[in-house]
Formats: C-alpha cells, sequence, structure tokens
C-alpha cells in the first residue's frame, strides 16, 4: 500500500513548503498515533491561513475538530493552510498525484479558480466535503456542501429594518458588499426578496402593508465590490458622506462585520466633517452586520463606540460563525462511518441584538 510512504514524502513536501510561504499548518503527529488502524482513513482539512479576520478563524476552529478527531482515534487528519488559490491549487494536486489509498478532503476553496483542481479529487475517486464558498459546477460531486445561510443574512438584516420602521421603497437604503462571488448575489437577494414578501426571516414573512413592489426596490443603493475589507468600507463612507446630502440614509446593511466595524471607525475618525456627523446622527441611522466578530460583538456588549452607538437606532449583526468548519469535518466523519449526510447542508442563521448577544460566541 501506497499510503504510509506517500504520507511522509508528503509531509516533508508540506513542511518544505510552508516554510518557503510562511504559511501554517495545524498537524497532529502525536495525536494521530492514538489511531489502532493503520488503514484508517486520513482526512485533508484545506482552509485560508490562520490570520485573522473570518477567513483566519476557520483554520482556528478546524484545528479545534481536528484534534477532537485524532483523539477519538477512528481516522486521523491535519489542517493544511494556503496562502492564496495558487497555492491550494497546488496542494490538492499533491494530494491527488500522491495515489494515496484511503483518504478524504474537507475544503474551504479560497476561490472559483481551485475549480479545475476540485475535480481532480472527483476524478480520482476521492470523497470531499466544500465549506463556505461553494462552486456550482462541482458542486454535485461533493459529500456535502456546507454553508451558512447567505440568503438568511440577507433576510435578517430587511427583517431588522422593518421592525424599526423600514418603509416600502420610502427611504434610501445602503448596501456595503463584499466582493463579486455568489455569497454577495445570495446576500443581496435575500435582503430583497424579504421586502417583496419571498422569503421569511425565522419562520416570519413581512406583512402585506409593508411589502415592496420591484419599484421600491430602487430606493436601494448597492457599494460594489468592498473586499470584505475594513479599511475600504471606512474609505467608501467617508467618500459617501463627503456629500452632506447622504446624511439622511438612514438604513445601512454591511454584509460582514468587518464592514460594519469600517462605518465606526469612520465615524469615530477625521474624514468627515463634523457638520456632516451631526446631520448623520440627526437621522438616527441603523447599521447591521454579520460574522461573529468579537470586535463588533463588543459594540453590541456596549463596551465599545457607545459614543457612537448611542446616537443609531439600532445596531445588529446576523450568526455566520466560522466555526461552521467543524460541522464540515463532521459530515465527513459521519460519512465516512456510513451514515446519510446531507448534500446541501445550511446552517441557519439568526438576528444578534445587544439584548441577546451575551447568547451567542463571537471569533
Amino acid at each position: 500500500m501506497k499510503k504510509r510512504f506517500f504520507a511522509g514524502l508528503l509531509a516533508v513536501a508540506i513542511a518544505v513548503s510552508f516554510t518557503a510561504c510562511g504559511s501554517k499548518t495545524g498537524t497532529a503527529d502525536a495525536d494521530k498515533s492514538t489511531s489502532t488502524d493503520a488503514d484508517a482513513t486520513h482526512i485533508y482539512v484545506l482552509t485560508a491561513a490562520e490570520d485573522h479576520g473570518w477567513t483566519g478563524s476557520v483554520a482556528t476552529f478546524a484545528k479545534e475538530k481536528v484534534e477532537e478527531v485524532n483523539k477519538e482515534g477512528t481516522y486521523t487528519a491535519e489542517v493544511i493552510t494556503s496562502a492564496d488559490a495558487t497555492e491550494q491549487i497546488t496542494k490538492i494536486e499533491d494530494i491527488v498525484a500522491s495515489d494515496e489509498e484511503n483518504i478524504a478532503v474537507v475544503i474551504q476553496p479560497m476561490d472559483d479558480t481551485v475549480q479545475s483542481a476540485i475535480q481532480q479529487l472527483v476524478d480520482a475517486k476521492i470523497p470531499y466535503v466544500a465549506f463556505d464558498r461553494i462552486i456550482d459546477a462541482v458542486s454535485d460531486s461533493a459529500v456535502s456542501n456546507v454553508k451558512g445561510d447567505n440568503e438568511g443574512i440577507g433576510a435578517g438584516a430587511a427583517a431588522y429594518f422593518v421592525s424599526l420602521g423600514l418603509q416600502p421603497g420610502g427611504e434610501a437604503v445602503y448596501v456595503y458588499e463584499g466582493d463579486t462571488s455568489s455569497v454577495t448575489t445570495l446576500r443581496d437577494k435575500g435582503f430583497t426578496e424579504y421586502l417583496t414578501g419571498e422569503i421569511d426571516f425565522a419562520g416570519k414573512t413581512i406583512s402585506d402593508d409593508l411589502k415592496w413592489s420591484e419599484d421600491d426596490l430602487d430606493a436601494i443603493t448597492y457599494s460594489g465590490a468592498m473586499n470584505w475589507s475594513r479599511s475600504d468600507t471606512k474609505e467608501s463612507y467617508e467618500s459617501l458622506m463627503g456629500d452632506s446630502s447622504n446624511a439622511a440614509i438612514k438604513w445601512f446593511y454591511a454584509e460582514d462585520d468587518e464592514l460594519a466595524m469600517g462605518i465606526l471607525e469612520a465615524l469615530n475618525g477625521g474624514g468627515i466633517s463634523d457638520s456632516t456627523k451631526t446631520a448623520i446622527y440627526e437621522t438616527r441611522p441603523v447599521l447591521t452586520g454579520c460574522g461573529g466578530l468579537d470586535e463588533y460583538y463588543e459594540v453590541l456588549r456596549g463596551n465599545s463606540y457607545a459614543d457612537i452607538v448611542d446616537n443609531f437606532d439600532g445596531v445588529m449583526s446576523v450568526t455566520y460563525s466560522p466555526a461552521m468548519i467543524q460541522s464540515a469535518i463532521q459530515d465527513m466523519v459521519d460519512y465516512l462511518n456510513g451514515e446519510t449526510v446531507e448534500q446541501d447542508h445550511v446552517i441557519e442563521c439568526e438576528n444578534v441584538v445587544p439584548e441577546n448577544v451575551a447568547d451567542y460566541p463571537s471569533f
């Protein structure tokens, strides 16, 4: 069997590659030794680098789950991180080229360019679970596609706005978008489809008298891709408020907690005139985010930016935790155990507000 021979070679290759690229890996060789079956399936968990923010936290949570798998002893597992899509593709190609037996993959694709490498897994009959960024062209071949409810994030933000008095098409709404991927498309779609009554949130639909028409949706302005960047959002918001008439915009749907923090940092800085800030606060804006960023949860807890948020009618976040990677790894374990696994595994989201923030973990 080629497995154990190649495993050593692959470990050396990965170690050399990570040293050269400065990437981190979460191997747990000591824990692997707890497996009593020399032919136990080995699970490779491929994520983005463990650096910062939501994406970096995925690797942190993955390592926790990998440690649990290794201690249980039925299977072995390790985390392999990549700095970018090119590096991740190389890691996948190395795994496939090894011709190693009894392996499986859980992958958080860096971007859609990883599609061809995932197809190589399929062609080699290596089972895989996809997490977060689901690539439609290969999704039918996955054991499971694990993702948060991106449409639900939009619906949650819209439901929150409506609960605070948003009227159909009567007031301007500004959406700070993440990027150009399907994630953003779904978060946009969920927002508008809740307002038009096509979908519900938490089992409730918008009341008939508050439903928006297609013409009403013209009141929504989209920022374009902020690249999930706090600094890009801060700069964009400062530019937006360079026209003081935009201080009248009350409703801000930021599609990530980092983007919401960019708005708060702009209001805390010197890039917006004091007179415009006064006008903004007179509008009593409402701000939503999503993700579970501890820094933004500190705002919801009242421990940060309180002097600014006191001038808001509301702040909230929708859950979309990086800890969902643990569900993806568990789906692979369940599959290897012969259990039925849901291929389209959507993890529902909830609204987190100052009144319930203590009930939700952050990262």
